[in-house]
């Protein structure tokens, strides 16, 4: 059995003493041990965070990295820099990434590869656009995604990483995909991870939703064979947050 796991993506939100405070807010309220918690904080935060989080269940993650050790990148971070903070997760490919800082499958895939090599856990995004959808393309976006970003990537640690599939169109909107809609496309993920490597690595795979994700619909979401969790957005900044996290309660 796969475990759960539930990400927050903050996003830019979230000053330090703010995020500090929301730590506290929430600790009580996303206890759960049949599910992996995680945070995905602003830069800035993650110091205060992990420190805010000692001896709490939940983990963190962060939003972005860039794939080189060190030197002249002025404003990047490095997955060095992330371990050494305290970080376990990294968020890679979301397609705010993608679409307004224009980042490729190959530079994804180099990032998802020193990910990897620094000891981070990869939760690599990917998703159709509305007319992406509409035009029936769906998976064959997402199946190039997904080959493009894992390429060359070993079986053994795309077992241990995080898959999530975001439809571009339901970020932020208010919309959902149906839960059958969400269930195909992780399937569909799934199913591509076998071709590529094989069944074993395929079943260990843990691939979330991510897209409206709320205190009403995540159960159902959640009890697809096939969705393993959710990357949630606006809805990890509140209190809500504790009733996805315990959805299962």
């Amino acid at each position: 059995m796969r475990k759960k796991i539930i990400a927050g993506n903050w996003k830019m939100n979230m000053t330090p003493s703010q995020a500090v405070a929301l730590c506290a807010e929430l600790k009580d309220l996303v206890k759960n041990d049949d599910v992996d918690v995680v945070y995905c904080v602003p830069a800035i935060d993650i110091v205060p965070v992990v420190n805010a989080l000692k001896g709490t269940n939940v983990k963190v993650g962060a939003e972005n990295m860039y794939f080189e050790e060190k030197g002249a990148y002025t404003g990047e971070i490095s997955a060095a820099m992330l371990k050494d903070a305290g970080v376990e997760y990294v968020i890679i490919g979301h397609s705010e990434r993608r679409d307004y800082f224009k980042e490729d499958d190959a530079l994804l895939n180099k990032k998802v590869k020193k990910a990897i090599e620094a000891g981070l856990t990869p939760i690599l995004c990917c998703g159709e656009t509305l007319e992406q959808r509409e035009m029936g393309i769906t998976m064959d976006w997402i199946r190039m995604q997904i080959k493009s970003d894992l390429a060359g990537v070993a079986a053994a640690d795309v077992a241990k990483l995080v898959i999530a599939y975001e439809p571009i169109w339901a970020i932020g909107t208010g919309k959902t995909a149906t839960t059958a809609q969400a269930e195909e496309v992780c399937g569909g993920i799934r199913a591509c991870i076998a071709e590529i490597y094989d069944k074993a690595t395929a079943d260990a795979v843990r691939i979330q939703y991510g897209g409206s994700v709320n205190a009403g619909n995540a159960a159902e979401l959640f009890a697809e064979k096939d969705i393993d969790g959710g990357l949630v957005g606006g809805a990890s900044l509140k209190a809500d947050f504790g009733k996805i996290v315990c959805y299962n309660k």
